[in-house]
């Protein structure tokens, strides 16, 4: 005990404080006042001027708007680039190529706006329409007339409309019917023709004839009596050619025919097919002329020497007739045209088949409104037979 005592007295000189101890001074509070450390104490733990760190300058929040709003992330200036214009040499494919489509989205379309539903069941069959064109030529890989030839006949088609159609007495009628006939020649033709039988002519020409047409003496087909609109039913002409040699016997000579039917008056030094109202099918390069003064269209071949051909037209009601108070013409039939060889049918055509533009001159005259006269054409040296006479045929109608 006296060992801790004098420890505890000798602390005051050890650290510098008085050598004596006062016993009667009990109260703690006075000695901590009287301590010779207590002001240094209260100093030490005082807290420090100016306000703490956290509060100071150096940490308040920088200048301006934070990195995120500031200028180097604005978007750019002017339009995005799918609304600039077209840089230069940019393909038309790749310019606006994204612009929105003209008008309202459908949503805010007006009703009257959307389009009416169109009824694929009544579009019209293609196959009441004519068909397409057949290309034609500019000239006869055989043989050509001379143009002065053709330009005078030209002229003078210009001067001599096509005759009204006529109504034919009952004596014309009947020998029409009974193929009773006659060829009538032009003083173009240069050669011999005779009678065989009734409706039956054999005609011969010269070598290095010029072209001639010879025509039926009647009409085998009457406007005013056989237009199927007035009679309501179908009519049929036809006739049939058989050549018998080319070349005048000498066979050096370029020769040729051709058959089919013409509206009058016609030139009767052209070939039957080369001028209005006429059509026909020529032998030496067996294309079909229709109102055609240029090359033909192709159709078959050739026709050869010992060979009979034939050529016909049908008049028929058309599907859809005129309405009732439409006055009933030729133009309205459907015509068409047939062609036979040694007894078969060999080729026909539509006549209101789609024209070339360029080259074709119409049908003019063929449609069943003017009379059609049988017609042969002949130029060079030939010798043929014809038969309008239905018990000289070869093709018989059924």
């Amino acid at each position: 005990m006296g060992f801790f005592k004098s420890l505890k007295g000798d602390l005051p000189d050890k650290v510098g404080g008085s050598t004596s101890y006062n016993e009667s001074s009990s109260s703690p509070s006075s000695d901590i006042r009287k301590h010779p450390y207590s002001q240094a104490s209260e100093e030490t733990f005082a807290p420090p001027p100016g306000p703490p760190p956290s509060h100071r300058e150096q940490f308040a929040p920088p200048a301006g708007p934070p990195p995120s709003h500031r200028e180097e992330y604005a978007p750019p200036s002017g339009p995005p680039p799918s609304h600039r214009d077209p840089a230069p040499g940019t393909p038309s494919s790749h310019r606006e190529e994204y612009a929105p489509p003209p008008g309202p989205p459908p949503s805010h379309q007006q009703k009257g706006d959307v389009p009416a539903y169109h009824d694929w069941t009544v579009i019209p069959d293609t196959a009441l329409l004519p068909p397409p064109p057949s290309l034609g030529h500019q000239a006869s890989s055989v043989s050509n007339a001379n143009r002065s030839d053709a330009d005078r006949a030209h002229d003078w088609c210009r001067v001599n409309p096509l005759y009204p159609p006529r109504l034919p007495n009952n004596a014309e009628y009947s020998s029409v019917k009974n193929g009773d006939l006659r060829l009538i020649t032009p003083r173009e033709f240069k050669g011999s023709l005779t009678m065989m039988s009734s409706g039956a002519w054999k005609g011969r020409t010269r070598a290095a004839s010029t072209d001639s047409c010879l025509l039926s003496n009647l009409p085998l087909y009457f406007a005013e009596m056989d237009s199927p609109l007035r009679t309501e039913t179908t009519k049929t002409i036809y006739f049939e050619v058989k050549i018998v040699s080319f070349g005048g016997g000498g066979g050096t000579d370029a020769s040729s025919l051709a058959l089919g039917f013409c509206a009058l008056p016609y030139p009767i030094w052209r070939m039957p097919g080369w001028e209005r109202g006429s059509l026909a099918v020529h032998s030496d390069d067996g294309r079909r002329y229709v109102n055609d003064t240029w090359g033909g269209k192709d159709f078959t071949s050739p026709i050869k020497v010992g060979q009979t051909v034939g050529i016909g037209m049908t008049f028929s009601i058309p599907n859809s007739p005129p309405a009732y108070d439409a006055t009933p013409t030729g133009s309205s039939a459907v015509v068409g045209v047939f062609f036979t060889r040694d007894g078969r049918k060999d080729g026909g055509w539509d006549l209101h088949e789609e024209l070339d533009a360029t080259n074709d001159l119409g049908v003019d005259g063929l449609e069943g409104n003017f009379d059609l006269y049988g017609a042969v054409g002949i130029f060079g040296g030939a010798e043929f037979e014809v038969s309008f006479n239905s018990r000289d045929w070869l093709w018989q109608p059924r």
